[in-house]
C-alpha cells in the first residue's frame, strides 16, 4: 500500500508507480487504466489523489483520456509522428500520413475528421495490431519481485543449475583454443561437431536430416526470423495458430505481413479455416508449435497432421514447425518434419528454455534446396554464430549430459504441474486444455488484464489471455508456468485478487 512520507506524496507515488509500468511495458500501449473509482479503493487512497496522479501522467504524455471510456495508455511510437502535426483545416490528413508512417493503420484513426484544430493532448490512434509482446519480453528482465512469477516462459534458474556447463567450457577453451576463437569467425552454417550432434538427434525424432542441412541460430527466435526474412515480403499473408506466442504475432506484424489467426484445438489447427485461408489469401507461410503448444499444450495427432501436410502441397506454402519444447516431450510424439521428410516443413528448435538461456543456441534443419538461400540470410544479419558455445553444446550432447538433465527436468515438472493443477482447481478455476507439458491454459473467470495488474501490486507477473491472441481482446484466461505456481501462497493472492475484481 502507499504510505505518506516527507519527500513524496500519495498523488506522486502513485504517478510514479504507474509511469513505472508503462515504461518497462508492464502496462502494454493501449491498455486501460483502473476507474478513478475502483484505482482509489485499490490502492487505498481519496479519489482526488487518483484524479491528480492521472493528470500527471498525463501532463507527461504517457496516456491518454478518452470522454467517457477513461485511461488509456498512449503508444509512445506515435509521439513522434503527432508531435511535429500542425494545427488547422488540413490537419487531419497530416495527421493521419504521419500515423501511417509510424506504424498506425490508416482505418484505426478515430475521431480526426469532424474536428478542424488539433492539439497533441487532443488526438488518439489505435493500432488494431498484434499486442505489445514486449510485455512479457521485459518481464523476463524486469524484476518485479523476489517471489516465483507465474507467467515467466522459462524454468526457474536453480532448476538449471548444473556442474557439467561449465565442465564443457573448460574442454573446449584451452589456450590455442580460444585464440582461434578470438581471432577468427566461425563456421557460416555453424559448428561442424555441433551439426553432426543435432543431425543425430533429429533422427531420435524421426526427422531425417543430414549436416548440411541444419543451421545453427542465436536461439530458436532468430531461426524463425531468418526464416520469415528469407521466404515472406511485406504484404505476404502467414498463417499462425491462435491462441499463440505473443512474440511471434508481434515479430511477423514489424515485418509488416498480414496475419491469418488459425484456432488452435487439441488435435491441431483448425483445418477449415485454414482451407479457406488458402483459397481466399494465398498464404505463403504457417507457423506452428506441433507438440507442447503454447500456450495450451496441446499436441498434434497424426491425422491432423497429414491434413495440414496436404494443404501445404495443395496450396504451395511452407510450414515452420517451432518445436522450443522438444526437450519435454516424448520422442514419438507427431511432428510434421518427420512426416514430411523436410520437403515442405522447416524444423526450429533450440536449448535456451532446457539448458542454458544464456548461450542463446539454436538451430533450423531444412529442406536442401532452401538451405542457401537461408544461410544467406543469416550472414547478412550475424556473420555467424558463437563457436565457443556451440562446441560446448555439442560435447554437452555427445557425453549424454543432456540427456540426462532433459529427463531430471522432466521429472520434476511433472510434480510441480501435479501440485500446480491440484491448487488452481482448489482455488476456483479450470482448465481450458488438458495440463502437460510446462504450461498451463487457466480460466479464471474475470477479466485476467484487470486482474494483472492488481497482481502486479503484490509482486506477481502473469500472462493474461489477451496476450496469446493477434488482436487484444479482453479474455478470462492466463498463462501459468507449472514451475513457478506450486506453492500456496500465490494461490491465496490470486483467490483473494480474483474475488475483488469479480
Amino acid at each position: 500500500m502507499l504510505m505518506k512520507t516527507a519527500s513524496q506524496s500519495l498523488t506522486e507515488q502513485l504517478s510514479a508507480r504507474f509511469a513505472e509500468r508503462i515504461r518497462s511495458r508492464l502496462l502494454a500501449p493501449g491498455a486501460r487504466l483502473p476507474s478513478v473509482r475502483l484505482c482509489a479503493e485499490q490502492q487505498g487512497v481519496s479519489v482526488s489523489t487518483v484524479v491528480a496522479a492521472y493528470d500527471q501522467l498525463l501532463a507527461q504524455g504517457l496516456v491518454v483520456a478518452r470522454k467517457n471510456r477513461g485511461f488509456f495508455v498512449r503508444d509512445a511510437s506515435l509521439n513522434a509522428a503527432l508531435a511535429q502535426t500542425p494545427k488547422g483545416p488540413l490537419a487531419t490528413k497530416t495527421i493521419a500520413k504521419r500515423l501511417a508512417e509510424a506504424g498506425a493503420r490508416a482505418d484505426t484513426v478515430v475521431d480526426l475528421a469532424p474536428l478542424g484544430t488539433w492539439s497533441t493532448a487532443g488526438w488518439m490512434a489505435t493500432r488494431q495490431a498484434p499486442v505489445d509482446a514486449t510485455a512479457l519480453i521485459r518481464g523476463m528482465f524486469h524484476k518485479v519481485s523476489n517471489k516465483p512469477q507465474p507467467g515467466m516462459g522459462v524454468f526457474p534458474s536453480d532448476w538449471l543449475e548444473t556442474s557439467f556447463m561449465p565442465t564443457a567450457v573448460r574442454k573446449v577453451t584451452s589456450v590455442n583454443a580460444l585464440r582461434d576463437f578470438s581471432l577468427q569467425y566461425g563456421e557460416p552454417m555453424g559448428d561442424s561437431g555441433l551439426r553432426r550432434a543435432l543431425s543425430q538427434k533429429l533422427s531420435a525424432l524421426n526427422v531425417h536430416a543430414v549436416p548440411e542441412q541444419i543451421i545453427t541460430t542465436v536461439g530458436a527466435t532468430h531461426a524463425l526470423d531468418i526464416v520469415s526474412r528469407t521466404l515472406l515480403r511485406a504484404g505476404d499473408c502467414v498463417m499462425v495458430e491462435e491462441p499463440g506466442w505473443a512474440v511471434e504475432f508481434a515479430r511477423l506484424d514489424a515485418l509488416g505481413m498480414r496475419i491469418l489467426p488459425v484456432p488452435r484445438r487439441a488435435d491441431g489447427p483448425d483445418l477449415e479455416v485454414m482451407a479457406k485461408y488458402c483459397e481466399i489469401h494465398q498464404p505463403k507461410l504457417f507457423v506452428s508449435v506441433s507438440v507442447f503448444h503454447n500456450p495450451t499444450g496441446y499436441c498434434l495427432t497424426p491425422g491432423s497432421a497429414h491434413r495440414v501436410l496436404q494443404l501445404a502441397m495443395q496450396h504451395n506454402f511452407h510450414i515452420v514447425e517451432d518445436d522450443t519444447y522438444s526437450h519435454l516431450a516424448p520422442e514419438h510424439a507427431t511432428r510434421l518434419s518427420s512426416l514430411d521428410g523436410l520437403q515442405r516443413t522447416i524444423y526450429v528448435s533450440g536449448f535456451a528454455k532446457i539448458l542454458a538461456p544464456g548461450w542463446r543456441v539454436g538451430f533450423m534443419a531444412a529442406p536442401p534446396d532452401l538451405v542457401e538461400r537461408l544461410l544467406d540470410t543469416k550472414l547478412l544479419a550475424t556473420l555467424t554464430t558463437p563457436a565457443l558455445l556451440e562446441k560446448a553444446l555439442a560435447w554437452c550432447i555427445d557425453q549424454g549430459q543432456l540427456r540426462r538433465h532433459a529427463e531430471r527436468i522432466r521429472n520434476r515438472l511433472d510434480a510441480a504441474r501435479a501440485r500446480s493443477v491440484k491448487l488452481a482447481i482448489a482455488h476456483g478455476c479450470t482448465f481450458a486444455a488438458e495440463p502437460a507439458g510446462l504450461f498451463g491454459w487457466v480460466d479464471t473467470g474475470v477479466d485476467t488484464d484487470a486482474l494483472s495488474q492488481r497482481m502486479l501490486d503484490e509482486g506477481y507477473l502473469i500472462a493474461p489471455g489477451a496476450l496469446f491472441h493477434a488482436v487484444r481482446a479482453p479474455s478470462t484466461l492466463m498463462r501459468i508456468n507449472f514451475a513457478t505456481t506450486q506453492e500456496a501462497a500465490f494461490w491465496k493472492v490470486f483467490a483473494r485478487l480474483r474475488d475483488a475484481v469479480k
